[in-house]
């Protein structure tokens, strides 16, 4: 298996990684409440717009602190092409989890959730801050 896998610097983005994932939802969800109960906008207009200021703030957070990359266009990239690439797979995973298991549908939703956050720590440490 690969050493790297099991060096500090791993787990430490992993952990770092987390949090802000932590901090991005409630940032996402804080934002789409402004949006829908205080301005009274759509919630397709809203939700956009919340899930934006998450993958901004995922961005700077991630690509400082986590990954410790200086603001490049490059990172801003392939940090979105990333997102939407993890975003399709977890997509497919709920798709074939639909399909092809028996397995209850928001446990379903959890698990593509852990799929995508894998997959999107991964891409992002191994191509898109990769030193």
């Amino acid at each position: 298996m690969n050493q790297k896998l099991f060096d500090r610097s791993f787990w430490t983005q992993l952990m770092k990684y987390g949090v802000v994932g932590v901090l991005n939802t409630v940032i996402t969800a804080a934002v789409i409440y402004v949006c829908l109960q205080l301005l009274h906008w759509d919630p397709i207009v809203s939700n956009a717009i919340g899930y934006a200021a998450g993958l901004l703030n995922s961005f700077l957070l991630n690509s400082r602190w986590t990954f410790r990359a200086h603001f490049s266009w490059g990172h801003l990239g392939g940090f979105v092409l990333t997102f939407g690439l993890c975003y399709a797979i977890q997509l497919g995973m709920l798709l074939l989890m639909q399909r092809y298991s028996s397995i209850p549908p928001y446990p379903q939703q959890l698990l593509a959730m852990g799929v995508y956050t894998v997959a999107n720590f991964l891409m992002n440490k191994y191509l898109v801050f990769k030193k």
